[in-house]
């Protein structure tokens, strides 16, 4: 594991420090764990801005879906 060094305004630190003591979690787990949500939401966000524009280049076509209904079969109960 590396060490970094960044900087924080004063109240920004003071705030994750009291959440980290809220959480029972030492400052430095709690800024990997904020920067690892972060992360993953914005890895999220890229997978549904690709999603988007790839529906957007080609849409779909209903007709593509006609013949599955007649093949799709629910569970019965």
């Amino acid at each position: 594991m590396l060490t970094v060094e960044f900087t924080l305004d004063e109240a920004l630190l003071e705030s994750a420090d009291r959440r980290a003591k809220v959480e029972r979690i030492n400052r430095s787990t709690l800024l990997q764990n904020a920067l690892r949500d972060y992360l993953g939401r914005q890895e999220l966000r890229d997978r549904e801005r690709r999603d988007a524009a790839g529906y957007a280049a080609k849409p779909d076509d209903s007709a593509d879906l006609l013949g599955w209904e007649q093949v799709i079969a629910w569970p019965e109960d």
